[in-house]
């Protein structure tokens, strides 16, 4: 479960070093051009499927995690 001080620090009012650098993981991210881990996805219709069948039916998949502010 998601506690709200998690959201409350994910959910910052302002982009600063301060507030962004807690959240970057790259040294644990997959490298460049290998494939990412797979987990389970739901459409916005509440359907569930899985990254890997996007795979399959996809040529080129695209995954964005985060907010844009």
């Amino acid at each position: 479960m998601v506690t709200n001080d998690l959201l409350h620090r994910y959910n910052y009012n302002e982009f600063t070093a301060e507030n962004v650098l807690p959240w970057m993981n790259f040294d644990n991210s997959p490298p460049l051009d290998s494939p990412g881990p797979d987990f389970p996805l739901w459409q916005l219709d509440g359907t569930a499927t899985r990254l890997s069948a996007i795979w399959k039916a996809h040529s080129y998949t695209i995954v964005e995690f985060g907010s844009f502010t």
